[in-house]
């Protein structure tokens, strides 16, 4: 490298200003952050999820607040029509009508212009008026951006705040108050909403009472779900489990016998004795089954007899036949009685 002469070195520039020293520098950290914020003003709290969630809500409602029909819905004059937050869309003339029917808050109605009448819209119409929700008609293809590409939504979709899942021991205590005798379904891994929904219909209609789905690796209720459920799901509590082997655990400490379902299982379905006890059926994923630490945590692993030239069975009709043949071995045990 050159060393070349007169080339200045490096030399402090003046300030303009008074020079400034260390003091003061670490001020800061001498007077600490301040007070703690409180719990709501922490984003990753969930109080402050919660408070988001309410002020969704009641912003959505400031937004439709006076609208009558003939209106095109709010943000979606422009773009694909997808909703912008995080509400859901119940879709079909049964779901919509049971969410009506079970007081779910709604912010708004969404009905196609010229839409066929029937005895289910004419209900509809009647519960959204009474209840205050804010009916728009729409184009129909304008419910078409606004839902799923391939979600039927019969001409009818109803906006509602974000699921608030419950909590699986609340559900348990509240058919225990009830005096009931606790038929519960858990899901490891069930990622289609349309097998979710499915059970969700099962469960009401064969007794059971609630239905818990894992916190990660599963699918919501979403409306998809909602549409499959044909409305069981505003009458069927859906519970959220952080960690569904824990969950599983103090289900068994509670006295519930707990069971899987899976083609290789030890007993058969048939001749599951104990359909009597408080019981929770688990049912695994549409590919992988039961995982292993479920597998391990349950009672009994159960069977379904299927003919050979069938490889296995989806989620939801898994759910359907173990509920029923539950169904129908309490009903023998109620009658021998």
């Amino acid at each position: 490298m050159s060393n070349k002469k007169g080339r200045p070195g490096a030399v402090r520039k003046k300030g303009l200003g008074k020079a400034v020293g260390s003091g003061g520098q670490g001020r800061q950290a001498l007077e600490g952050r301040g007070p703690t914020p409180r719990a709501e003003d922490r984003d990753y709290h969930p109080a402050a999820k919660k408070k988001a969630a309410r002020d969704r809500y009641e912003a959505a409602k400031a937004r439709h607040a006076g609208a009558g029909r003939g209106g095109a819905p709010a943000g979606n004059r422009s773009g694909s029509g997808r909703k912008a937050d995080e509400s859901e869309l119940v879709t079909g003339r049964n779901a919509v009508l049971e969410a009506l029917r079970t007081k779910i808050p709604a912010t708004t109605l969404y009905v196609a212009a010229r839409i066929e009448m029937d005895d289910r819209m004419r209900e509809i119409l009647r519960l959204a008026t009474n209840r205050g929700v804010a009916v728009l008609e729409v184009m129909r293809q304008e419910l078409d951006r606004m839902t799923e590409r391939d979600t039927v939504h019969q001409g009818v979709v109803l906006k509602v705040p974000p699921m608030e899942y419950s909590h699986p021991m609340d559900v348990l205590e509240e058919v225990l108050e009830r005096g009931e005798v606790p038929l519960l379904v858990a899901l490891d891994g069930v990622t289609d909403p349309r097998n979710l929904g499915a059970i969700i219909r099962s469960v009401a209609a064969f007794g059971g009472q609630g239905v818990i789905i894992p916190q990660r690796r599963s699918a919501g209720l979403n409306s998809a779900a909602w549409k499959t459920s044909a409305g069981a799901a505003a009458r069927i509590p859906v519970a959220r489990a952080s960690n569904l082997t824990q969950t599983i655990k103090e289900l068994k400490k509670q006295g519930l016998f707990v069971v899987g379902l899976d083609g290789e299982g030890d007993v058969s379905l048939p001749g599951l004795d104990l359909a009597g006890r408080p019981l929770v059926v688990v049912v695994g994923s549409e590919g992988k089954g039961l995982s292993r630490l479920v597998t391990e945590t349950c009672d009994a692993i159960v069977s379904i007899p299927i003919s050979a030239a069938t490889e296995s069975l989806n989620a939801g009709i898994a759910a359907s036949v173990a509920l029923y043949e539950v169904s129908k071995l309490r009903a023998e045990q109620a009658e021998a009685q």
